[in-house]
């Protein structure tokens, strides 16, 4: 399989190229990507049950208002379903 190339705004003052090398970790302490770039890696490392998943349980993150309402009635759907 692939590596995906993922696409990352680090904004003004912040440069990091994911696509080049993992060695050096980036400066800056939030990152934004699109969902298209990071669901198929979260989803394969629950699948394939990766230990670091658990790691990063407990970190917020931030959602479009427009997801999360769609997420939320999802949410409501499958417990009516």
């Amino acid at each position: 399989m692939a590596r995906p190339q993922l696409r990352v705004h680090l904004g003004s003052d912040c440069s990091h190229d994911l696509s080049s090398s993992f060695d050096e970790p980036t400066k800056c302490p939030d990152v934004t990507v699109t969902l298209a770039d990071v669901l198929p890696l979260l989803a394969d490392a629950v699948q394939m049950r990766r230990a670091w998943v658990q790691d990063f349980m407990q970190d917020q993150i931030t959602l479009s208002a427009d997801l999360y309402g769609v997420l939320m009635a999802y949410q409501d759907l499958r417990k009516t379903g």
